[in-house]
């Protein structure tokens, strides 16, 4: 049972030790309330949801502000821990320490942050274009210096795989780890053995973090079963 007083971020932390969590995306109260009547343990506040929601592509056109208070209004409307998708954090690592401290006043779980340029692209699409890895970590160390709950989540997500490979996706995950992301998201791999390469690969690495696979009705990524992901090394999905 929960406790009245723990953090959302704790109680997604505790979900984590024990099971493979499953995160249907939400894009407002309304579908989040339905998430968790239908008895999901947490949910995922995507930035294509939100941003479909105002009739707009997902190119990174919603303002922090914007994604702020749509957040804020799913997370008070579910008791359920929610993780929101802050796209490339904003801009440069200044932007990314105030959005961190504007989700974690709202009452969010974790953030993902991924590692495109501005302007950024939905992760199924091509043409992305990648920051380098040290202007990735520079964020997410701004974001783990400023997060004031230490159980608040930090997800980095990759999209080299589309641009640099698998190899390079392992690689830009293990310097994340390093630079105090709590899970990594590799984007838009496309086959099972693809996921099991790169997990394995950053095990050999060293890199110790929960996986995030992420499963949408379109795209590069063919459908897997939680118990399939959960086979090949996720926790989140």
């Amino acid at each position: 049972m929960d406790r009245p007083n723990q953090s959302k971020a704790r109680r997604l932390r505790e979900l984590l030790s024990k099971q493979t969590v499953v995160l249907p995306g939400a894009f407002n109260a309304l579908t989040a309330m339905q998430i968790e009547r239908a008895g999901f343990h947490a949910l995922y506040i995507s930035g294509a949801g939100l941003s479909a929601a105002r009739g707009l592509p997902d190119i990174g056109l919603l303002s922090l502000t914007e994604v702020v208070s749509d957040a804020a209004t799913i997370t008070r409307a579910v008791t359920i821990p929610a993780i929101v998708d802050a796209d490339t954090g904003f801009g440069p690592p200044l932007a990314v320490m105030r959005a961190m401290k504007e989700f974690e006043q709202a009452g969010l779980a974790g953030m993902q942050i991924e590692d495109q340029e501005l302007p950024k692209r939905c992760g199924h699409l091509p043409g992305k274009r990648l920051v380098s890895t040290s202007e990735m970590v520079s964020k997410l160390c701004a974001a783990s210096d400023e997060r004031r709950d230490p159980d608040f989540f930090i997800v980095a997500r990759t999209d080299a795989r589309t641009v640099e490979g698998v190899d390079a996706a392992v690689r830009r995950a293990r310097a994340y780890i390093d630079a105090g992301a709590d899970a990594i998201f590799p984007e838009a791999l496309e086959s099972a053995d693809e996921f099991r390469t790169f997990a394995r690969q950053l095990a050999k690495e060293g890199g110790k973090a929960p996986l995030v696979a992420n499963m949408t009705e379109f795209g590069k990524t063919p459908y897997l079963s939680v118990s399939e992901f959960e086979d090949l090394g996720y926790r989140l999905v």
